[in-house]
This record gives structure tokens, sequence and C-alpha cells, in this order.
């Protein structure tokens, strides 16, 4: 596989943040966030963003995420897609955003 065709195996995806909750039984400080990604429907994760930013903060933000990575179990939680972010100092996470709106669902490339 070429490294063009595993990038093209990735698939990313914008989506908006529907709900935020705390993720109480976390190792590490995380939300049960769900995302809208239009036509491919509202997707869970556990994200570890407590430390920058509120549940109410996140509500409506469009973020980045990959979605066909399976379903992994977080702390008794299903976690459909990896929302990506960018560690600035140990537990202060930025998650990734385009700089303006864009339709739930659309791909990343």
């Amino acid at each position: 596989m070429t490294p063009y065709e595993a990038f093209s195996s990735i698939d990313i995806r914008i989506g908006q943040v529907t709900n935020v909750e705390l993720n109480e039984k976390a190792k590490k400080p995380a939300y049960k966030v769900w995302i809208d990604f239009g036509e491919l429907g509202i997707k869970t994760t556990s994200a570890q963003f407590t430390q920058l930013y509120t549940a109410e903060a996140l509500i409506g933000e469009y973020v980045v995420c990959v979605v066909n990575l399976g379903t992994r179990n977080i702390a008794g939680f299903a976690s459909e897609v990896l929302m990506l972010g960018a560690q600035t100092a140990p537990g202060e996470v930025v998650f990734l955003k385009p700089e303006r709106a864009l339709t739930p669902g659309q791909p990343v490339f």
C-alpha cells in the first residue's frame, strides 16, 4: 500500500457536536460527546477535552473526526469516532475544527 492509499483509507469527516456529558467512569477526565454527521447519523465518542472546554462550550461546535476506525468501549461508553485534537500541555487538549461552518458529514481531504 502506498502512503497515499493508506491516507485514503482513513475516513475523516466534519461533524457538529449536539450533546456533551461528563464521562464519570473514565480513568482520565473525559466527556461523552454526541456528534451529528448528517447522512452518517449521530455518532458518539469519549474525548479528553475537559481541561480547556466546558461541556456547554462544545455544543454546536464543528469538529474533525475519523469515522471508520470501529467502535471501542471506553469506560462503559461506546466510542464510535475519534475526535481529533492536539495537546498543548499535559492534560490540555485542543480539538481540531474548521475555520468556518460546514455541512455535517462533509469529507476531509
